[in-house]
């Protein structure tokens, strides 16, 4: 049974639970430590919603579809290559993307989020789907001029890393199949990306296996499983919206 899973501010407190119809069913205890379902609903529009976890990094893999590989003429990695997003970009739904400073062009890039559940470290594969505990969606927003700006060192952390520039939610979505999504990108109106995630060169459950060999998955920690084809730039003024069917639409502002 999926379940999609929210923390949001009711009253000043926060709070979590899973949406059902058009109310949020409020639960008890922590998210991922066997909650309990309260008898208490309340309606969507009486809350701020909040990013869905809170993670103590989120992984971002680079070169891992298909399509985006072939079109950029990469060879096909031998493991997962991937960065780290910092806890200051971080950003809830439906608040805003600042433009930094720099003068650089600014691209969206749609992705899926793995949510992990449980401690995972150096975990199999036949068994790493067992320490997820869903998926959401996901802006890995970047300054791409800086990426290779200077020459002897690819700045991939500071090109990502800018306050409000990974924002993701609203919800984390349980019991869905990752094979089985597609992730679209709609900027002011307009559908820019349209992929699916079958396409991954490395699965969620190799992602899941071989990232905990190299460091500790803590609960709540989320993996971007990487973008595809139709990244592009944002205006300051602009409304970008990620939407995975079965998990839901994060939509936020750039100014």
């Amino acid at each position: 049974m999926t379940q999609r899973w929210v923390r949001f501010i009711h009253d000043g407190s926060t709070h979590f639970g899973t949406l059902e119809g058009e109310k949020i069913r409020i639960w008890n205890g922590a998210m991922f430590d066997a909650p309990t379902p309260s008898e208490s609903y309340i309606e969507q529009n009486e809350v701020k919603l909040l990013m869905p976890v809170q993670p103590s990094k989120i992984i971002a893999l680079w070169n891992n579809f298909g399509a985006l590989s072939a079109k950029l003429n990469l060879s096909r990695p031998a493991e997962p290559l991937y960065l780290i997003k910092s806890p200051n970009s971080y950003l809830n739904p439906n608040e805003t993307i600042r433009k930094p400073s720099d003068d650089g062009k600014v691209v969206f890039e749609g992705e899926l989020g793995i949510v992990i559940g449980r401690l995972a470290k150096e975990v199999a594969e036949e068994q790493a789907l067992q320490y997820v505990f869903g998926y959401t969606c996901a802006n890995d927003v970047t300054v791409a001029d800086i990426l290779n700006r200077d020459p002897s060192f690819a700045q991939w952390v500071r090109a990502k890393g800018f306050d409000t520039f990974c924002p993701f939610g609203p919800v984390v979505a349980s019991g869905v199949d990752p094979a089985t999504l597609r992730v679209k990108t709609v900027l002011n109106g307009d559908l820019r990306q349209d992929y699916p995630i079958s396409d991954m060169l490395f699965s969620a459950a190799q992602l899941v296996s071989r990232i905990s060999h190299d460091m500790t998955l803590l609960p709540g920690d989320i993996i971007l499983c990487g973008t595809s084809v139709g990244v592009g730039s944002m205006k300051p003024g602009s409304t970008v919206e990620i939407e995975i069917e079965g998990i839901g639409k994060l939509s936020n502002r750039f100014e």
